[in-house]
C-alpha cells in the first residue's frame, strides 16, 4: 500500500480548472485562496513527477497529462462521495425496521444464514421474518406490507424489480421400495406427467416451476396437495407417492438413502431464486441483504 494519498480537496480543484475556465475560478468553487491552490496543485506535480497546468497569464489549462489525471480524479471523487452517502445511509439504518417475506424453501434453508450475516453489518436493524409461498411474496412486497422478498417462481410480477441470488433445482424422489427407485433408467417426460404426485398447493414457487417444465403435456391430478415441503417430503417417505422438491430440502435424505433421486430424461428442473422489491432501489438493509444472499452462491 503507498505511504502517500492525495488530498481530495486539491482533487477537487484540479478537475474544477477546466470547468471554471482558470485556477482562480477552481479554487473560489472548492473554498480554497489561490494562492494556497496553486501550492497543493504544484506539490502534487512534484510528487507525480509530471506537468498538470500550463500556467499562463490569461490563466490556466490542464496539460495533456493533467487531463488524464483529472479524468480519473474525477472517479475517485465520485467513489468519495459515495463512501459518504454510504456511511450516512448506514447511520441511519440502524434500528431501522427490515420486514422480509420469503418462499418456504428460501426461507427454511438459506434466509437464517442471509440473516445472520445481516446482523454482522447491521446490528441494530430489527427484521422481521414472514413465512409463505411464492405468489404470496409478490403479494406481500406489491401490497407495501414487505419491504423485500424472496422467490422461486419462473416470473416475476410487473411492478416489481428483482435480482438473481442464487439457484436450485427440483429432484424427482420416491421412497426405496418404488418401482422407480429400481428402473435403470431415466425416466421419460411424460412417464413423470402421467403420474400422481404428492405436490405443494397452487401458488407455491415448486409448484409452478414443475408445471412450467411440463407445459404442454397432460398431467394427471396430484395424488395430495400440501402446504409445505415437509409434509410433501413425509408423504413420499410415507409411500403416498413421487414429488419434486427442491434439492434443498431432500439433499441429506438422497445422500443417506431415505429418499432415491429418479432421473428424468431432457427435462429442465432447474430455477433461479430472486430478491424482489418495489420501487427504484431497495432501502439500505434491503439491499445489504440481497448483496448477501447473491454473495452466498
Amino acid at each position: 500500500m503507498t505511504d502517500w494519498w492525495p488530498d481530495l480537496r486539491v482533487l477537487e480543484v484540479l478537475v474544477a480548472v477546466p470547468d471554471r475556465g482558470g485556477l482562480g475560478a477552481a479554487a473560489r468553487s472548492v473554498g480554497m485562496a489561490q494562492p494556497n491552490a496553486s501550492r497543493a496543485l504544484a506539490a502534487l506535480e512534484d510528487r507525480l513527477g509530471i506537468p498538470l497546468l500550463i500556467r499562463h497569464p490569461r490563466g490556466s489549462t490542464l496539460t495533456p497529462e493533467g487531463e488524464v489525471v483529472a479524468a480519473r480524479a474525477r472517479d475517485t471523487l465520485s467513489a468519495a462521495e459515495e463512501l459518504i452517502a454510504l456511511g450516512d445511509a448506514l447511520r441511519t439504518s440502524h434500528g431501522a425496521r427490515l420486514d422480509v417475506a420469503a418462499s418456504m424453501t428460501v426461507a427454511e434453508h438459506l434466509v437464517p444464514q442471509w440473516l445472520v450475516r445481516l446482523r454482522r453489518h447491521l446490528p441494530g436493524a430489527d427484521v422481521r421474518l414472514q413465512v409463505m409461498n411464492s405468489d404470496h411474496v409478490h403479494d406481500a412486497v406489491l401490497e407495501g406490507t414487505c419491504d423485500l422478498g424472496f422467490v422461486e417462481t419462473p416470473g416475476i410480477r410487473r411492478g416489481l424489480h428483482s435480482r438473481v441470488v442464487t439457484t436450485d433445482r427440483l429432484l424427482v424422489v420416491v421412497p426405496p421400495g418404488h418401482p422407480w427407485s429400481r428402473l435403470g433408467r431415466a425416466l421419460e417426460p411424460r412417464e413423470l406427467a402421467a403420474c400422481q404426485l404428492v405436490e405443494r398447493e397452487e401458488g407455491s414457487g415448486t409448484r409452478m416451476t414443475l408445471e412450467n417444465a411440463l407445459r404442454g403435456m397432460d398431467t394427471a391430478p396430484p395424488a395430495l396437495q400440501l402446504g409445505s415441503n415437509a409434509a410433501v417430503r413425509s408423504s413420499v417417505i410415507a409411500g403416498a407417492g413421487p414429488a419434486a422438491l427442491s434439492e434443498l430440502v431432500v439433499a441429506s435424505d438422497v445422500a443417506d438413502g431415505t429418499l432415491v433421486e429418479v432421473p428424468v430424461e431432457g427435462l429442465d428442473l432447474r430455477r433461479q431464486i430472486r430478491a424482489v422489491w418495489r420501487g427504484g432501489h431497495p432501502s439500505v438493509p434491503a439491499a445489504q441483504m440481497v448483496r448477501i444472499a447473491a454473495g452466498s452462491r
